[in-house]
C-alpha cells in the first residue's frame, strides 16, 4: 500500500465505520467494539506516515471531482509533516476516548446514534487536518460541526440531572443553566457565525487567486498584489480567522464551550479538549505561512496582531472565570479555552517576528501538550461524575484515598496544565511566552506579561480545583450517595487505563520536553524552508529570561492554592466575609464577566422584543387597515346594491316589458289566415316598387 493511500484511509475509515455503526445497531457488542475498532486501524494507518514527517517528506495526491472548464476543482490529501502530526494526535487519542466510551456509555440508551456520530465525527476532523485545499477542509468544517450539535445534545431528553450550571444562578436576570438541547444549539449558532465569516474569506480569496488549494496559494502569490491593491489581504485573512474563532472558541465567540459540556464527558474529551476546538489553531498553523509570505510582498500585520491579541485575551478572560467555577467540568472547558488561547498568542506572534520557526513550533508544540495532558483530565472528571452523582467540586472532597488511579492521572496532567517543571506543559507554555519577546511588534512586552497573569491564575485553579477534589475530608454529599447503596471506589480498569496512559505521556512528554521543541523546530524549520521559502534565523536565546519569569508567577499560583484549598490554611470563607473587593470580583468572574448574559439580552431576548414590537406595530397597521378595506368594501356592496335595485333591475325589468310588448304586436300580426299573408306580401311588393320609382 502507498503513502498516499494511508493518508485517504486516516479521514475515510472512520466514516465507514459510522456506517457500519448504523447497520449493526441491534448488535449491541459487534456494534461498540466495531466502532472502536475503526478509530484504532485509523490511527495505525496514521503511525504508518511518520517516518515520511520524520524525514520531511511532503505526500500529495488528487483525484478529478468537478471538472466544468474554466471551474476544476479536484478533492485530494496533503500529508506533510504538520497534518501527519496533527493526524497522529487526532487518531490516538480519539481512540483512547473510544476505548474509553466502552464503559463509561454503557447501558445508555441511543448508543448507536453516539457510536455513529464519535465515528462521525473523528472523520471529519481528519478531512480537515488532511486536505489540500480550503473548499475541501470546509466539507470536513461543516461535518465536525454537525456532530458537536448531535454530541452535545446528545441527552436530548434534557432531564436536569443533565444540565450544566447551577440551576437557579442568574446574571442579569438571564439563567446561567442551560439544557443539553440548548447547549448544542447555543454551540451550533456560534460556530455557525464563525463558519460564516470563514466562507466569506474563503471565497474573496478563491475570486483572486482561482484556487482552493493550499500549495498553489503558496507557489503563486499574484493574488497577494490584487488583494493588497485593493486593500482587501487583511481583512480576508480576518475573515478566515473568524471561522478559528468561532471553532476554538476564542473572544467573542467563546461562551458556547463551557455550556458543551452538557454532553456527555467523553464527548467533552474528544471535541473540546484534543481535536475540534484544535480545528481553529491547526486552521491557522496551515495559512499562517501562507499569510506570512504575503507579507514580504504587503502588509499583513494587522491580521497577525489580531490573532496574537485575541489568543492573549481570551487566555486571560477564560482563566479568571476557571479561578471561580465549582463545576468540575466548565473548570476544565474553561482551562481549555484559555490554553487555546495562548496557542492563537503564539501563531499570532510568529507572524509578527523576523524568525516565524519560533513563534510556529510554540503554537503546535502547546496544542500537542495540551491535548495529551487535558483529556486525561476530562476522562477523570467523568469518572467522579459517575462515582460520585455530583458534577461540582465543593461537593466531592477526600476522593485521593478512594480513586488512587484517577487521582494520580489527575495530578500528573494537572501538574502539566500548571507549567510545573518537568511536566509538558511547563516547556511549551514557556515557548509560547518566549515567542512574543521575539515578536517586532510594540505590543510585544503587554502580551508577554498577559500571558505571564495568565500563567499564575492557572496554576491557582488547578491546585484549587485538587484540593477540592481529593483533599479535606469526603463532603456529606458523598455519604448520602452510600447510603443508596453506591459505594465510592475506583472505576473499573476500561475507564482509567486509557487516562493513566495518557496521564504517564504527559510526564514522558515533559521529561524530553526540551528535546522535543528543538526537534519540532528542526523538522518544521525545514517544512517551511522546502514549501515556503521560510528561513530560520539566528537570535539570541531568550529561554532563561522566560524561565526566571515565569516560575516565580507559577510559584505564587500553586502556593496559593495549595495554602487554600489542600492543607487549608488560608480560610477563604473569612476572606469572601471581610473584603467586599474580592466578593465582587468573584461575582463578576462567576456571571462570565456578563458576556453570556449581555449576548442573550441583545441577540436573543432583543432580536425577539423587536420581532415582538414589529409584530404588534404592523399587525395595529394591518387590524386598521382591515378595518378601512372593510368598511369600503360594505360601502361598495351597498352602493352595488343600490345600483342593482335602480339601474340594473329598472333596465332588465324594462327590457323585458318592451320585449313583451312587442310579442303582443307581433304576435297580433301572425294570424294564421293566408289571405291575409298574401295581401300584406303584396302591399310590401308595392311599397318597394313605388320607393324605387320615387
Amino acid at each position: 500500500m502507498s503513502e498516499a493511500l494511508y493518508a485517504w484511509l486516516i479521514w475515510i475509515l472512520p466514516l465507514i465505520g459510522a456506517i457500519v455503526t448504523t447497520i449493526l445497531g441491534k448488535f449491541e457488542k459487534p456494534r461498540d467494539y466495531l466502532a472502536v475498532l475503526f478509530s484504532f486501524i485509523s490511527a495505525i494507518f496514521a503511525t504508518l506516515l511518520i517516518p515520511s514527517a520524520i524525514e520531511g517528506k511532503v505526500i500529495h495526491e488528487q483525484v478529478e471531482w468537478i471538472s466544468a472548464p474554466p471551474l476544476s476543482i479536484k478533492a485530494g490529501i496533503l500529508a506533510d509533516p504538520l497534518s501527519i502530526i496533527m493526524a497522529n494526535v487526532v487518531a490516538w487519542i480519539s481512540f483512547l476516548i473510544m476505548f474509553y466510551s466502552l464503559e463509561y456509555m454503557h447501558g445508555e440508551r441511543d448508543l448507536t446514534r453516539y457510536w455513529f456520530f464519535m465515528n462521525f465525527f473523528i472523520g471529519n476532523m481528519q478531512l480537515i487536518v488532511l486536505s489540500d485545499n480550503l473548499l475541501q477542509l470546509f466539507f470536513g468544517w461543516e461535518g465536525v460541526g454537525l456532530a458537536s450539535y448531535a454530541l452535545i445534545g446528545f441527552w436530548h431528553t434534557d432531564e436536569q440531572k443533565y444540565w450544566v450550571g447551577k440551576i437557579g444562578q442568574r446574571a442579569l436576570g438571564i439563567d446561567l443553566a442551560y439544557s443539553p438541547s440548548h447547549a448544542g444549539m447555543k454551540a451550533f449558532i456560534y460556530t455557525k457565525l464563525g463558519d460564516i465569516s470563514f466562507l466569506i474569506g474563503l471565497l474573496i480569496l478563491f475570486s483572486f487567486s482561482g484556487t482552493f488549494e493550499f500549495l498553489k496559494l503558496a507557489e503563486d502569490t499574484s493574488w497577494v498584489k490584487e488583494l493588497s491593491d485593493r486593500g482587501l489581504l487583511p481583512l480576508v485573512a480576518i475573515l478566515i480567522f473568524g471561522g478559528a474563532i468561532g471553532k476554538s472558541a476564542q473572544f467573542p465567540l467563546h461562551e458556547w464551550l463551557a455550556d458543551a459540556m452538557a454532553g456527555p464527558t467523553a464527548v467533552s474529551a474528544l471535541i473540546h479538549a484534543a481535536t475540534m476546538v484544535k480545528a481553529g489553531v491547526f486552521l491557522i498553523a496551515r495559512l499562517g505561512p501562507i499569510f506570512y509570505l504575503a507579507s514580504q510582498t504587503a502588509n499583513v500585520s494587522p491580521f497577525f496582531e489580531t490573532v496574537a491579541w485575541i489568543g492573549a485575551f481570551t487566555a486571560f478572560l477564560a482563566a479568571t472565570q476557571g479561578m471561580v467555577s465549582k463545576e468540575v467540568k466548565k473548570v476544565l472547558a474553561y482551562s481549555t479555552v484559555s490554553q487555546i488561547g495562548y496557542m492563537m498568542l503564539a501563531l499570532g506572534v510568529a507572524g509578527l517576528s523576523a524568525n516565524f520557526i519560533i513563534g510556529y513550533t510554540a503554537g503546535f508544540f502547546h496544542l500537542m501538550s495540551h491535548a495529551v495532558f487535558k483529556a486525561p483530565m476530562f476522562m477523570g472528571a467523568g469518572a467522579l461524575i459517575h462515582v460520585t452523582e455530583s458534577k461540582f467540586m465543593d461537593e466531592m472532597g477526600g476522593l485521593r484515598r478512594y480513586m488512587r488511579f484517577t487521582f494520580l492521572t489527575m495530578l500528573l496532567a494537572s501538574f502539566s496544565l500548571a507549567g510545573i517543571p518537568p511536566f509538558s506543559g511547563f516547556w511549551s507554555k514557556d515557548s509560547v511566552l518566549k515567542a512574543t519577546l521575539y515578536a517586532n511588534s510594540p505590543s510585544s512586552y503587554a502580551l508577554f506579561s498577559l500571558g505571564l497573569i495568565t500563567a499564575l491564575i492557572t496554576a491557582f485553579y488547578t491546585f484549587r480545583m485538587l484540593g477540592m477534589i481529593f483533599f479535606g475530608e469526603k463532603n456529606n454529599s458523598l455519604e448520602k450517595v452510600e447510603e443508596k447503596g453506591h459505594k465510592v471506589r475506583e472505576v473499573r480498569p476500561m475507564m482509567w487505563i486509557p487516562y493513566l496512559v495518557l496521564g504517564v505521556s504527559s510526564l514522558i512528554l515533559g521529561l524530553v520536553g526540551p528535546l522535543i521543541e528543538s526537534n519540532l523546530e528542526h523538522l518544521f524549520g525545514g517544512y517551511l524552508k522546502e514549501s515556503f521559502k521560510i528561513e530560520a534565523l539566528e537570535v539570541v536565546d531568550l529561554s532563561f529570561i522566560v524561565m526566571a519569569s515565569s516560575l516565580p508567577l507559577i510559584a505564587i499560583g500553586s502556593f496559593l492554592g495549595y495554602q487554600a484549598y489542600m492543607v487549608r490554611r488560608i480560610k477563604v470563607d473569612k476572606i469572601f466575609e471581610r473584603s467586599s473587593f474580592v466578593r465582587t470580583f468573584h461575582k463578576f468572574f462567576d456571571n462570565r464577566w456578563y458576556i453570556n448574559s449581555i449576548y442573550y439580552i441583545i441577540f436573543m431576548y432583543g432580536i425577539l422584543k423587536i420581532a415582538n414590537g414589529l409584530y404588534r406595530f404592523l399587525e395595529s397597521i394591518f387590524d386598521k387597515s382591515n378595518d378601512a378595506l372593510a368598511l369600503i368594501i360594505v360601502s361598495f356592496s351597498r352602493a352595488g346594491d343600490l345600483f342593482d335595485i335602480h339601474v340594473i333591475d329598472r333596465a332588465i325589468n324594462g327590457t323585458a316589458s318592451l320585449s313583451s310588448l312587442f310579442s303582443r304586436i307581433v304576435r297580433k300580426l301572425q294570424t294564421g289566415i293566408t289571405e291575409q299573408y298574401v295581401l300584406f306580401f303584396a302591399i310590401g311588393i308595392l311599397i318597394v316598387i313605388l320607393f324605387m320609382l320615387i
